[in-house]
């Protein structure tokens, strides 16, 4: 095994394709870092670095961000309007028919035309965005107030950084290798580690270093599990009929339906986080207007949300709640049902049509469960440990690992399948 990923590296690098892919990568990723070490003007650095120390819902965020947003980059909104986007999209796909047919049934040139709708609702929501988090940065005096031409600029500023980041990304996907989108928040995961990992030397004591070994130990079960767990599936077996050609009669092949563990992946963090974010990007608009019930209640949501286990409870029930929903919209049992039996093909033991429908509705409820529940765990794991001991100097939390293991696996699937077709 250890000769065959030596020679597979070695193939890596001797083809000339897959290296001006790794190169092109390589560039791209080093051009994000330069872009999310530019801050914005008039940044109070000491406001910042406390805002997040106290509040780990923004660390979330952040890393979305790549970084970005822990240092007011020009990028700080990173590639997230572009996911919220790519969602909506989805979304859209199950409330309008006519979006649903326009992206399935056109072929290319519907895929193409649905992420060309895409990027174009990423402006707004990247703009929208921008003008929120102006808002909020403003009230808490890490960023000093603006006049009209400046809190303009910053805005067009800020929603381009995003644009930027969206095109660089798709950039990666055509002419690197892996998911470019995927990749920068990897890479933003990856450069945030030496900081954390300094914070941590500089800030330990003799009392705290239990507390610290704990969590190293933590965060290599979770490694561990992220990796078991992106990779589970339950198989449901498929059968197809037999065919007569003339006076042959040809056996029907067999095969399987994979149901996968974290069927919806990341996307129930996202959507959870949103709907987080969306009352204080709000209260913080309307707190900047001078509204005396705003300031308040903007006051008493922050708090809410730099409390670990009243924002973790919450959040864990959200990421649950929007694993069901996503897997629901994603993941249709009546048209797998209708494709099976229009194709010939049955689950052994269940009769096609409606029953075979029902089948698979009951196994994919039973495989989200677990999943939902580890996700859950997985988002909220940093809080539980923040709770628990105190320590907020943490280098990696679930959703961090999740994100970081499942794109290194995916990376390392590409590379290992453009080695493949060299080889053939």
């Amino acid at each position: 095994m250890f000769n065959t990923f030596i020679r597979k590296i070695k193939l890596s690098f001797g083809d000339a394709d897959i290296r001006r892919r790794m190169l092109f990568l390589a560039g791209a990723l080093v051009l994000f870092r330069v872009l999310a070490a530019i801050p914005v003007p008039g940044v109070n650095t000491a406001a910042l670095a406390s805002f997040f120390a106290q509040n780990q819902f923004f660390g979330l965020l952040n890393l979305f961000s790549g970084g970005g947003l822990s240092q007011l980059s020009i990028v700080m909104l990173g590639v997230g309007p572009y996911i919220t986007a790519s969602i909506i999209m989805q979304l859209g796909t199950i409330i309008f028919p006519q979006l649903k047919a326009a992206y399935s049934e056109d072929g290319e040139a519907g895929r193409a035309r649905f992420i060309q709708w895409g990027r174009l609702l990423c402006i707004p929501i990247a703009v929208l965005q921008a003008v929120a988090f102006l808002f909020l940065l403003q009230n808490q005096g890490i960023i000093a107030a603006l006049d009209s031409a400046s809190f303009v600029a910053n805005i067009l500023m800020i929603a381009a950084g995003s644009l930027l980041l969206m095109w660089i990304g798709e950039l990666v996907t055509e002419f690197g290798i892996g998911n470019g989108v995927s990749l920068l928040i990897f890479a933003g995961i990856l450069a945030r580690i030496p900081e954390h990992l300094s914070q941590m030397l500089f800030t330990a004591s003799a009392a705290n270093i239990p507390s610290y070994l704990a969590f190293t130990a933590l965060s290599l079960a979770m490694i561990y599990a992220v990796v078991i767990v992106s990779d589970a599936e339950r198989s449901i077996p498929i059968a197809y009929a037999r065919a007569v050609r003339g006076a042959a009669l040809s056996q029907g092949a067999a095969t399987y339906l994979p149901i996968r563990l974290l069927q919806a992946g990341v996307v129930p963090i996202v959507f959870a986080l949103s709907l987080m974010l969306l009352p204080q990007m709000a209260l913080s608009a309307l707190a900047g207007l001078k509204l005396s019930f705003a300031v308040g209640a903007a006051t008493a949501y922050s708090a809410f949300l730099a409390n670990p286990w009243q924002y973790g409870s919450v959040y864990f029930v959200l990421v649950v709640l929007f694993t069901y929903f996503y897997t629901s919209v994603t993941f249709e049992p009546h048209r797998i049902a209708e494709n099976l039996q229009k194709t010939g093909a049955f689950i052994p033991g269940v009769r096609p049509g409606r029953e075979t429908e029902e089948y698979i509705s009951n196994v994919v409820n039973r495989v989200t469960f677990p999943g939902a529940l580890f996700l859950g765990l997985l988002a909220v794991a940093p809080s539980i440990v923040q709770g628990l001991t105190g320590v907020t100097a943490l280098v990696l939390g679930g959703t961090a690992l999740l994100i970081a293991v499942q794109v290194a696996l995916d990376l390392a699937q590409k590379i290992d399948a453009q080695v493949s077709l060299r080889e053939y």
